[in-house]
């Protein structure tokens, strides 16, 4: 192991003992920081000393640590869980997750599942949310569809954003109720996972696409079919997850219904295209919970992508699953987030009976309440406009706040449904928002059959955003795959809201590249 650092969710201890309060509250101070630093959870490593070296614990050692944890747990309103127990050099090495229970919101993170169409996406979603597994017959896949022709076809065409929620203990709320009640596993829960289930065919790409930017999702999950591998879009979904950063581990489904042979060459596969140059991750196939403890520490910093193995008709591989999404740290600041000024990109709208305009999003930065006046737009014109939030729902609970990291459901006066559209902002009241319609960026051709050259007019997704723009300016006359550029777009049908540093796809057909907004303009 690594040597301890002051900074951080991890502390080391070789043994706990407190022969005086003095002592006993400079430890609950200690384990407050950690809970602090990690958002609420933290992990501590019983056994090991401060350079990092795992010496172990005996028993009875083992035994006074623990009784010594429970009370400065709960003197700091948190409760524990061993997670990984591996044996050392006199005893063995016990890793814990603490989490924070009394007076704090659940911790959040959020995951989202991409891979090629008929992977398995919807279904093993069903099964985690449901706490049921499949029939083999498309039985859980159908609990998650939004739209009959998803049923249909057993194919996904929208964004299905569901809950995975977890109690102190780390055990799946899910797995007990009767059925799904989103409100319930929230309010019941210590952790909640929102998963986020994409289109897997090409045709839907956009929308997938919108998701990822839209959403911000500190992980994703690439889910490949073991029966055919890592085919379609597969590749295309880990270039954007490498592209953005995001950190990424594998599910590959349909172990149950793949010959041995067959599994193990698509295995090799899927861990053959993790290696290669520009992916560079570390494949770390999921045996065991010590394996899954292990994977969760090490995945904010993107390198590890675990493999798991999965059936979700007998459930092999789910207990192991469901192990690390409960120990997975989130990756985004949100208590940071939230102390900047309120900002949500709106990705839909609803017109309810006896409430009226309702829009949702994921809050990006700050905090709105129940009552305040944010702004809308822009509108075509480029204008905001002042509107008032009556009321805000997150996972079907009304609340009186949002903040960062929650996605929200406002109900707004004095706008009209027919006048919203998605990639349209609601900000804090006090911001001084620009409505841009030329933007500069540097971008990298990912992907092009001829050259891209002034005139050429791609379709912008940003954010919720997505419009056709020019590409009016460049450095160098002609690009191609793999070039890069400072270049000038000019959004073709109406100004958007764009900051300095937002990243974006630019897509024509299979033309495909990335990009970040280094210099805006206004509405000229």
């Amino acid at each position: 192991m690594k040597r301890e650092t002051e900074e951080g969710k991890i502390e080391y201890k070789l043994k706990l003992n407190a022969q005086t309060e003095e002592r006993l509250q400079k430890l609950a101070t200690q384990l407050a920081y950690r809970l602090g630093e990690g958002g609420g959870e933290a992990f501590y490593e019983l056994g090991v000393s401060d350079d990092g070296e795992p010496l172990g614990l005996t028993e009875e050692e083992a035994r006074e640590s623990f009784k010594i944890m429970e009370q400065i747990s709960k003197t700091v309103g948190a409760s524990f869980i061993v997670v990984r127990k591996e044996k050392a050099k006199r005893g063995y090495v016990y890793e814990l997750l603490v989490r924070k229970t009394v007076d704090s919101p659940p911790i959040q993170i959020s995951v989202a599942l991409l891979g090629n169409v008929d992977a398995g996406k919807s279904t093993l979603k069903g099964v985690l949310v449901y706490g049921t597994l499949d029939d083999g017959d498309g039985k859980a896949m159908s609990l998650v569809a939004k739209y009959l022709h998803e049923l249909k076809f057993r194919r996904s065409s929208s964004v299905s954003v569901h809950v995975l929620g977890f109690n102190e203990m780390g055990e799946s709320i899910n797995d007990s109720l009767r059925t799904y009640d989103e409100a319930k596993v929230y309010l019941e829960g210590s952790k909640i996972v929102t998963l986020i289930d994409l289109a897997g065919h090409e045709r839907y790409l956009k929308t997938t696409m919108r998701g990822v930017l839209g959403h911000l999702p500190d992980y994703t999950c690439m889910v490949v079919g073991a029966n055919a591998g890592p085919i379609g879009t597969f590749r295309e979904h880990l270039g954007m997850t490498v592209a953005l950063g995001i950190p990424c581990f594998v599910v590959i489904t349909k172990v149950d219904m793949a010959p041995q042979a067959v599994l193990e060459r698509n295995l090799e596969k899927v861990i053959h295209l993790l290696k290669l140059p520009g992916i560079n991750k570390i494949p770390f196939i999921i045996r065991s919970k010590n394996d899954a403890a292990i994977a969760a520490r090490h995945m904010p910093h993107g390198r590890v992508a675990p493999i798991f193995l999965i059936s979700n008709v007998t459930g092999q591989g789910l207990q192991e699953l469901k192990a690390f999404l409960n120990m997975l740290p989130p990756k985004i600041d949100w208590h940071e987030k939230a102390k900047g000024k309120f900002l949500c990109y709106i990705d839909e709208k609803f017109d309810v009976s006896g409430v009226g305009l309702v829009v949702a999003g994921l809050v990006e930065e700050g905090t709105v309440k129940s009552g305040d006046r944010v702004l809308l737009g822009p509108f075509d014109d480029g204008s905001f406009r002042t509107v008032r939030v009556k009321s805000i729902e997150v996972n079907r609970v009304r609340v009186e706040r949002a903040e960062a990291g929650q996605i929200a459901a406002y109900a707004i006066t004095n706008a009209k449904y027919e006048e919203i559209r998605r990639g349209m902002v609601l900000l804090d009241l006090d911001a001084t928002p620009v409505a841009v319609r030329k933007f500069r960026a540097h971008i990298r051709v990912l992907h092009h059959p001829t050259t891209i050259k002034v005139g050429y007019e791609p379709v912008i997704q940003m954010k919720t955003i997505r419009q056709a723009a020019r590409l009016v300016n460049t450095t160098k006359k002609f690009l191609r795959s793999g070039d890069t550029d400072v270049v000038e777009f000019y959004f073709i049908l109406r100004p958007e809201y764009v900051r300095k540093g937002d990243v974006f796809f630019f897509r024509e057909g299979r033309t495909k590249g990335i990009g970040t907004v280094v210099g805006i303009s206004g509405t000229s």
